[in-house]
């Protein structure tokens, strides 16, 4: 018995610590903090709310951009962490969102996002980032409660 567990630990340890190992894994990676006032500025000075709405913050006036309204946060079942956001904005053709990828916002399954990387510096994609973090609200998921049915 004593050894089977043992096994069973040593592959689970085995197991947990081989995920992240590899040329492609995240480890290691990690931006500074950002500036959440200076990330407002930087979805002013490129113009994010042409295609994008972000509850409780006003666009523009002629900026809007009916055929592409993408909404930006909002309530949530699952966690939008930072590196999904910083993967959003870099690579937005990475993965597109269920209501989105058969709309005009995506093209034989390529986002219509223009291309930012080489215009916005690690800074201000940082000080973004930190600005639409707490625009996404975790709710918990409601399961449904199901009687059971005795025969």
């Amino acid at each position: 018995m004593k050894y089977l567990l043992f096994c069973c630990f040593t592959l689970i340890t085995i197991s947990l610590s081989s995920c992240d190992l590899g040329p492609d894994s995240p480890r290691g990676f990690s931006l500074p903090k950002g500036d959440i006032a200076k990330g407002a500025m930087v979805l002013t000075k490129y113009q994010c709310l042409a295609c994008h709405n972000i509850n409780g913050v006003e666009q523009a006036e002629g900026i809007n951009n009916p055929d592409l309204n993408v909404r930006l946060g909002g309530k949530s079942t699952k966690v939008t962490t930072y590196a999904e956001l910083v993967t959003s904005v870099i690579n937005p053709s990475h993965k597109l969102s269920k209501g989105y990828a058969l709309t005009a916002i995506a093209v034989e399954g390529e986002s219509k996002m223009s291309n930012f990387n080489d215009v916005m510096t690690i800074t201000e994609l940082v000080d973004l980032v930190t600005f639409l973090q707490p625009h996404y609200e975790l709710v918990p998921y409601r399961r449904t409660d199901y009687q059971f049915y005795h025969y």
